[in-house]
């Protein structure tokens, strides 16, 4: 009877429970011997012992660091990475803390990723530069059981001197834009005029409408002093109109 209550305690005590995003290192006399799946396992004490391994994706925050770019410009960038364990055995195994040296690893790549491009590339190309980062990561770990699923760049602080520059180049980048935007509406609105002065020029009596609107739009407030300056061809059609009255007059005078 108390043989095998001590069988039932013992067996009460080699139960281990594995929940559903573990998996548990198993080892026997010291040496590796199964991955242990989700659910009830038994362990032997003594001769038998375990690890559990959180399989769930995990988040590293990489510390700010401080990289010299291309163009030797020093900046402060940080990071976060994303990656899960595909396989307990190895993180277990092949490292002594997998998520220690996944972050470490990160931080030297980041540098040497930032270390190899310009200033303008960082600030442009910051999805790409991420990219690479995370296929690094991704292809050193492996060995590690580690899959990298992502790398973000977070923020890039830039120097103050720095800052000043880059705000002075986008303020000449607006004005140049600026100036250049004003010449194409001024070399559009020359055209438009142009062809205007060209329809005028063609129909007879339209520069005589056009004044006589625009006297009447100035007209519209009664403080205005208008000073009218008549056009060539309002004073040809005084000039045609004067002729025919004096050759009228005469010929009605020699029929007198």
């Amino acid at each position: 009877m108390f043989l095998i209550i001590i069988i039932v305690v013992v067996l009460l005590c080699s139960i281990k429970q594995i929940s559903e995003y573990e998996r548990g290192i198993k080892f026997t006399c010291g040496k590796f011997s199964s991955v242990m799946t989700p659910g009830w396992k038994l362990v032997f004490p003594i001769f038998q012992s375990y690890s559990k391994i959180d399989i769930r994706t995990k988040v590293i925050d990489v510390p700010e660091q401080e990289v010299i770019t291309k163009d030797n410009v020093s900046v402060k960038i940080n990071a976060v990475i994303y990656y899960n364990i595909f396989d307990a055995s190895k993180a277990l195994l092949c490292v002594e803390n997998f998520h220690y040296a996944v972050s470490q690893l990160a931080q030297t790549t980041m540098r040497n990723s930032v270390g190899s491009v310009t200033l303008d590339e960082l600030l442009s190309c910051r999805e790409k530069i991420s990219e690479t980062i995370c296929e690094i990561v991704d292809k050193a770990t492996d060995e590690w059981g580690v899959k990298v699923h992502n790398v973000e760049l977070k923020d890039v602080s830039l120097p103050g001197e720095m800052k000043r520059v880059i705000a002075k180049v986008a303020e000449a980048e607006r004005e140049k834009q600026a100036v250049i935007t004003k010449a194409e509406g001024e070399l559009e609105a020359s055209k438009n005029l142009a062809e205007a002065a060209s329809t005028l020029s063609k129909s007879a009596g339209a520069l005589h409408l056009r004044t006589l609107s625009t006297i009447n739009d100035v007209s519209s407030d009664q403080s205005n002093t208008i000073i009218f300056a008549l056009p060539i061809e309002v004073l040809r059609a005084f000039e045609n109109s004067s002729v025919e009255k004096i050759v009228k007059s005469i010929t009605d005078n020699t029929k007198k």
